[in-house]
C-alpha cells in the first residue's frame, strides 16, 4: 500500500491463512497492527507472540480511534452483519478486502501466482521455497504454513513475489501476474459461481490477466485464444506435456526420484522432498514456474529434496513400521480422491482409515456424490458432521447424505466429540483425518495418542 498517511492497519478476520500473512507484512514494515477473529487458534497465539494485538469478542471499540489513519482490511467469509464490519462501514473508514489489498502490494514487484481449486498451496509454497533456496530468494503470500520456515510470509529484498491466487469470491481477479500456473478448474465455490462453467469463466479471465506466461495442468479448458501470454502445459507424467516427470522410482519410505522433462532438456534424478505422486506433480509445476522465471536447473534439484511440505498437506506425524498417521487439509472431492490414491501409491497393501469433517453445508449438498465415490477408496471411514464456517444449516442437508452412498468396506458417521473415543479403540494402520473445519485440533491428541502405542 502507497498511503503515506496509514499508521494503523486492523484486520476483521485476522486468523485467516491470508489474512494472516497480510498483517504479518505490514507489521514487518512498521505499521501499528491489530484485529479480530471469532476464536483463537495455533495461528492467532502466533500473531499475538509476534506482538500483533488480537482480540476474539465483537468489540467496535478496540479498533483504533483513528479514522484518517487507519486501514480496515477484510475477509470475504466475515458475515455483513458483524457489529465491527458495521462500525468501520458506518464511522468512514476506509475498509477494503484483502484480496485488494494484494493485488495492491504486489502491483510493483515481479510476481508469480498460483491459482487452482487445489494443489495451489503446495505448488505456490515450493515455489517460493526454490526461489529461496537457489539464491534469488522472494517476497511470498501462502495460503499454508511452510514447514520450512513455519510461516505463511517471507520477506525479501528482491522484487520477486509468489503469491497463492484465490479463486473464492473471484478474489483472483485482483492481481496481474508476470508468471501464473493454473493447477485445478473443477466445479467449487458453487455458493459464488453458480455452475461449473462460471468457474471455468473466471478462471480463463484470471489467464488472461497474465502478462508474460501461463503455466496449465495439461487439459485444462483454456486455450490460446483466451489470453495473451505464452502458454505452457504441465502433467505429473504426460509425455505430451511440455513439464513433467519421467523414470518415476518409489522408495520405501513414500518418497519418489523422478526425472524431469522440460523444454530445455532432462534434469535427472530429483528426490521429491514429500510424499506422494502428487507431489510429484506439484514439484513438476512449481518447476516450470521458476525455470520460466529463469532459476537455475542445477539449484533446482536440490531446493525439491529440502522442501518439507506444508503443514496440512500430507502432513505426515507418525510414521513406523505398522502404523502411520497422514494429516491433509483436502475439503473438495478431488482433493480426497488425490490424497487418497496418494496414499494408496505410498502405502501399497496397507489398510487405510480415514477421517474426514465436511466443510460447508453448501460444498456437501453440492458434492455428495463426489465425496461418497472419493471416500469409497478408503478401507474404512469414519465421517464427522459438518463444519459450517460462515455458513446456517441448510435443512435436509447433513453428513448423512454423503454417508448413505459411500461403499467402503466398513464406515461409520460419530459426532466431532466422539472421535478421540472412537479412534482409542481403533485397530490402525494408516490412519488419515482430512478437512479444512477444525478438525486440525485433533492433530495434536491423535499423533500423542499413537505414538504411546507399542
Amino acid at each position: 500500500m502507497k498511503d503515506e498517511k496509514v499508521k494503523y492497519v486492523y484486520l476483521i478476520g485476522i486468523g485467516g491463512i491470508g489474512m494472516s500473512a497480510l498483517a504479518r507484512w505490514f507489521k514487518f514494515r512498521g505499521l501499528q497492527v491489530s484485529g479480530y477473529d471469532r476464536t483463537p487458534s495455533d495461528l492467532t497465539a502466533q500473531l499475538e507472540a509476534e506482538g500483533i494485538d488480537v482480540h476474539y469478542a465483537d468489540e467496535p471499540e478496540r479498533i483504533p480511534a483513528d479514522i484518517a489513519s487507519t486501514l480496515v482490511i477484510y475477509t470475504p467469509a466475515v458475515p455483513a452483519e458483524l457489529g465491527e464490519m458495521r462500525f468501520v462501514r458506518e464511522h468512514g473508514y476506509k475498509v477494503v478486502k484483502r484480496s485488494q489489498v494484494l493485488g495492491e502490494v504486489t502491483s510493483d514487484q515481479i510476481t508469480l501466482a498460483v491459482a487452482g481449486t487445489h494443489g495451489k498451496t503446495t505448488t505456490s509454497t515450493l515455489t517460493a521455497h526454490i526461489l529461496t533456496e537457489a539464491g534469488d530468494g522472494c517476497s511470498a503470500f501462502l495460503g499454508g504454513i511452510s514447514k520450512n520456515y513455519g510461516t505463511n510470509l517471507l520477506m525479501s529484498r528482491t522484487n520477486t513475489a509468489v503469491v497463492e491466487a484465490d479463486e473464492f469470491d473471484r478474489s483472483f481477479l485482483r492481481l496481474h501476474p508476470d508468471i501464473a500456473a493454473i493447477t485445478a478448474m473443477d466445479a467449487d465455490h458453487l455458493d459464488i459461481y453458480g455452475d461449473i462453467e462460471h468457474v471455468h469463466e473466471a478462471f480463463r479471465e484470471f489467464a488472461s490477466q497474465v502478462h508474460e506466461t501461463i503455466i496449465l495442468k495439461y487439459g485444462l479448458p483454456i486455450r490460446s485464444g483466451d489470453v495473451s501470454a505464452r502458454i505452457f502445459t504441465y502433467h505429473f507424467d504426460d509425455p505430451r506435456a511440455d513439464f513433467h516427470s519421467s523414470n518415476l522410482r518409489l522408495s520405501p519410505d513414500g518418497h519418489y526420484t523422478f526425472d524431469l522433462v522440460y523444454p530445455g532438456g532432462t534434469l535427472r534424478d530429483i528426490r521429491s522432498g514429500v510424499l506422494g505422486w502428487v507431489n510429484v506433480e506439484n514439484a513438476v509445476a512449481a518447476s516450470a514456474i521458476c525455470l520460466c522465471h529463469g532459476t537455475d536447473g542445477q539449484k533446482l534439484r536440490h531446493a525439491i529434496g529440502s522442501f518439507k511440505g506444508v503443514q496440512r498437506r500430507l502432513d505426515e506425524h507418525v510414521n513406523r513400521p505398522g502404523l502411520t498417521y497422514i494429516d491433509d487439509y483436502a475439503h473438495h472431492p478431488a482433493e480426497l480422491a488425490s490424497a487418497i490414491s496418494s496414499l494408496r501409491g505410498i502405502f501399497p497393501g496397507r489398510r487405510i482409515t480415514g477421517v474426514f469433517q465436511p466443510h460447508l453445508y453448501t460444498r456437501t449438498r453440492d458434492f455428495a456424490p463426489e465425496f461418497a465415490a472419493a471416500l469409497s477408496q478408503l478401507d474404512k471411514l469414519i465421517l464427522l458432521d459438518i463444519y459450517p464456517a460462515r455458513e446456517q444449516p441448510i435443512d435436509g442437508v447433513s453428513s448423512e447424505i454423503i454417508y448413505k452412498d459411500v461403499t467402503c468396506p466398513e464406515k461409520m458417521l460419530i459426532e466431532r466429540g466422539q472421535l478421540m473415543e472412537t479412534l482409542a479403540k481403533e485397530d490402525i494402520d494408516v490412519l488419515a483425518t482430512f478437512g479444512a473445519g477444525n478438525i486440525d485440533r485433533f492433530v495434536e491428541p491423535i499423533t500423542r495418542m499413537l505414538q504411546e502405542r507399542q
